[in-house]
């Protein structure tokens, strides 16, 4: 029996020695570091990094150890994916931690972000497997809250992309009639005065004096002699057709009682090189290019005409075909188209809105910042102009900003059905795919819509969801708004989110609480309270979200959330 009795101890003996057979002890929190301490918010999740170092003895050989991240908040917890280590002794494919030597170890967690984490424990819990024995151990508490500063990333904040109109008050036109003349001649003939692009011109001239909604801003004569003979000769050629257009033009203006014209000009070209160039470049004579390197060649226009001259096989046909044509007078009139007003615009969609153009009525919807208005306006669009996509995207982007999003979604993808390659309909899908957190759809659709001005805030944002804060401040560029910001004190780049802050034009609630987490991370306690003051003023819900944001942890706070 003592035998026995020595046996039984020398055996524990053994297995104490060997960390076999003996029950695994509790872990301590002193075990464990966590990066980071708090936990943050990155994207739409909370990843964070649990460093275990086990101490020599403590691990025991046969022992296979479940180990669990679970965020404890607002009576409710979520659990990470477990991860299992096991000792030295066990048959298994897990970590193995050594018993003589302890060990180091790193364990992942990830969790879906929701606001009521910001108040929130990390543990961890351990569930123990010797042999056909299962126990657990007591949890540990690792670490202490969320900051949630990235959730203010906000997708329904962004602009989505308005389908311009191509509405313009004044439209320039321009009338034009040439006269031509005989070679050496200034004298104006009756059949080029009463050529039809003559006629025309007086005649849409005399209309655009009588029309009230027209102004002739400005009537131009420019003569033209062609560039043959002597230049002194060729002077006085151009001047003379220039002085015998003038008068015929002032007289027929009084006939047509044109008397309101801003300014009659006119000038003269002795010998018109550059129309020569342009007409021969034009042409199909055989040598052509061989003139226009003599023209290139001799910059003197003696010596130009000279050496064409000396082209006796082509020269009779530029005498023919081109010369000619540089023998003329042109006159020129600017009218201007003067649109309907700002109110003239108004009064006609609240009367009868098919009175106007499509570029009329979709320039009616931005003299108004009423959404009500602006979806009256752009329905009016779809109805009168249904084969027109910017009526249907303009409604959607004021379903979006009234956050009917469902509606807004259908518009959108109405307007792609008209015209698949409009990148406005694009980038406005995928900011609702953003704000569904489908990031795949969002990221396609904004690859469609490649180039779009717009397009870097929508990026923005998306990188923001993603946890790329680097990529979304790129994005963003100088892009003044509140998800710019972000980025910028996503990557402690402060001086530029307080710019970008300051420069705001509208600023609201979130602008102001985001300059009070810009004053907690610099250490400036009063840029703290009185833009949490600001911004509980307008939006009460932010003294709520303040009280248990740890951005503000080492700050007095109390005072601005209880008045």
């Amino acid at each position: 029996m003592k035998v026995k009795f020595g046996y039984a101890v020398a055996l524990a003996s053994a297995l104490a020695l060997t960390g076999c057979g003996k029950k695994m002890n509790q872990f301590s929190a002193d075990y464990f570091s966590v990066n980071p301490n708090p936990l943050e918010v990155v994207g739409t999740h909370v990843p964070a990094v649990v460093s275990a170092h086990i101490p020599a003895k403590f691990f025991v050989k046969d022992a296979v150890v479940t180990v669990t991240p679970v965020l404890v908040y607002e009576g409710t917890s979520s659990s990470a994916s477990p991860m299992t280590f096991q000792g030295e002794k066990v048959r298994g494919n897990n970590p193995v931690i050594s018993y003589v030597s302890g060990g180091a170890v790193s364990i992942p967690a990830d969790f879906v972000y929701t606001p009521e984490m910001r108040r929130s424990e990390l543990y961890l819990d351990f569930n123990v497997t010797q042999g056909s024995k299962q126990y657990v151990l007591p949890r540990v508490k690792v670490a202490d809250g969320v900051v949630a500063t990235a959730a203010l990333a906000d997708a329904a904040t962004v602009n989505p992309a308005l389908a311009a109109d191509k509405f313009q008050r004044i439209i320039n036109e321009r009338y034009t009639a040439d006269i031509h003349f005989l070679i050496n001649q200034a004298n104006l003939r009756k059949d080029e005065l009463e050529s039809d692009q003559v006629l025309r011109f007086h005649r849409d001239l005399a209309s655009a004096a009588a029309d009230s909604s027209m102004v002739i801003e400005e009537i131009n004569i420019s003569s033209y002699a062609s560039p043959e003979g002597k230049l002194d000769f060729n002077t006085k050629l151009a001047q003379q057709r220039e002085l015998n257009t003038s008068d015929y033009l002032k007289d027929r203006l009084k006939k047509d009682k044109v008397t309101e014209f801003g300014e009659l000009t006119a000038n003269f070209t002795p010998e018109d090189w550059e129309g020569f160039r342009r007409l021969v470049a034009a042409s199909n004579i055989q040598d052509k290019d061989l003139i226009i390197s003599v023209l290139s060649m001799y910059k003197d226009p003696e010596e130009r005409e000279r050496e064409i001259r000396n082209l006796s096989s082509v020269f009779d046909q530029l005498a023919d075909e081109i010369l000619p044509q540089l023998r003329y007078s042109r006159m020129t009139a600017s009218v201007n188209i003067i649109g309907k007003s700002d109110a003239e615009i108004n009064a006609a969609f609240d009367s009868d809105p098919s009175s106007l153009s499509v570029d009329e009525l979709l320039y009616a919807a931005t003299l108004t910042d009423d959404l009500n208005r602006k979806s009256a306006i752009y329905t009016a669009v779809t109805r009168l102009f249904p084969d027109d996509y910017r009526g249907y995207n303009n409604l959607g982007m004021v379903q979006y900003q009234q956050k009917d999003y469902d509606a807004a979604m259908a518009s959108f993808k109405r307007a792609s059905r008209l015209n698949p390659n409009a990148p406005e309909s694009q980038m406005n899908q995928g900011l609702i795919a953003l704000i569904n957190d489908d990031f795949r759809a969002a990221n396609s659709s904004f690859g469609h819509a490649a180039g779009l001005d717009e397009l870097g805030e929508a990026l923005g944002v998306l990188y923001l969801r993603q946890g790329d804060a680097q990529a979304a401040a790129k994005a963003f560029g100088n892009d003044k708004s509140n998800n710019a910001a972000l980025a910028q004190i996503l990557t402690k780049d402060y001086a530029k989110a307080k710019t970008t802050l300051a420069a705001i034009s509208d600023p609201d609630a979130t602008t102001f609480y985001l300059m009070a987490v810009l004053g907690a991370r610099t250490g400036n306690a009063t840029m703290v309270t009185s833009n949490l003051r600001q911004a509980i003023k307008i939006d009460p819900a932010m003294g709520r979200q303040a009280a248990s944001d740890l951005e503000f942890a080492s700050y007095n706070i109390s005072s601005v959330l209880n008045k």
